[in-house]
């Protein structure tokens, strides 16, 4: 059974722990069954401007929001024991552990997977494997760096390499692109 949550951060500036908002999408079978997003206001409230430029989120739209610390119990649900997968999936789990460091919570019991490393493996000849070529290619239109559409892309990116490869589990999937699950 193909059964997974894609994940998305976007950040306010250079620092992993500077998450201004979050996507999850949780996909079964090929169909998302939930998804959910939400701003975050960063422990730290010092925006680049080039990251304000690649995402949008200004520090007016975050400042009455919850820190993560806040939001941790209800995301912690649709990440406890789930595979997590993510386009470039260091940058993403880096920001969730920096986030957790920061804030003192419990790290979910999860495993995650990197779409660009499946990409390279099912797609070798596109010709990079941005989550804006790799959804291109795919057919799907969607606004990139907000974080429930590349969720959104990366989960189809996941539930397209399945289908390429024959696989009907992540498991299956990864064997098929002899990659491996990692440990969050």
């Amino acid at each position: 059974m193909l059964y997974f949550t894609a994940i998305d951060f976007e950040t306010a500036n250079k620092y992993a722990n500077s998450a201004c908002s979050l996507a999850a999408v949780t996909m079964h079978d090929g169909q998302c069954v939930r998804e959910g997003y939400t701003l975050i206001r960063p422990p730290f409230m010092v925006f680049s401007p080039d990251n304000v430029r690649i995402h949008g989120i200004t520090p007016d739209q975050v400042a009455h929001k919850p820190q993560f610390d806040r939001l941790w119990p209800s995301v912690r649900l649709h990440l406890e024991g789930r595979i997590l997968v993510a386009h470039y999936a260091v940058f993403d789990t880096r920001v969730l552990r920096s986030l957790l460091k920061t804030y003192h919570l419990e790290k979910p019991q999860a495993s995650y997977a990197c779409t660009v490393e499946i990409s390279r493996r099912v797609w070798p000849d596109l010709p990079n494997h941005k989550l804006d070529t790799v959804a291109n290619f795919l057919g799907y239109t969607f606004h990139h760096h907000q974080a429930l559409d590349d969720a959104r892309a990366c989960a189809l990116i996941v539930v397209k390499a399945a289908e390429a490869v024959g696989a009907s589990s992540m498991e299956e999937l990864l064997d098929a692109t002899h990659l491996k699950l990692k440990i969050l």
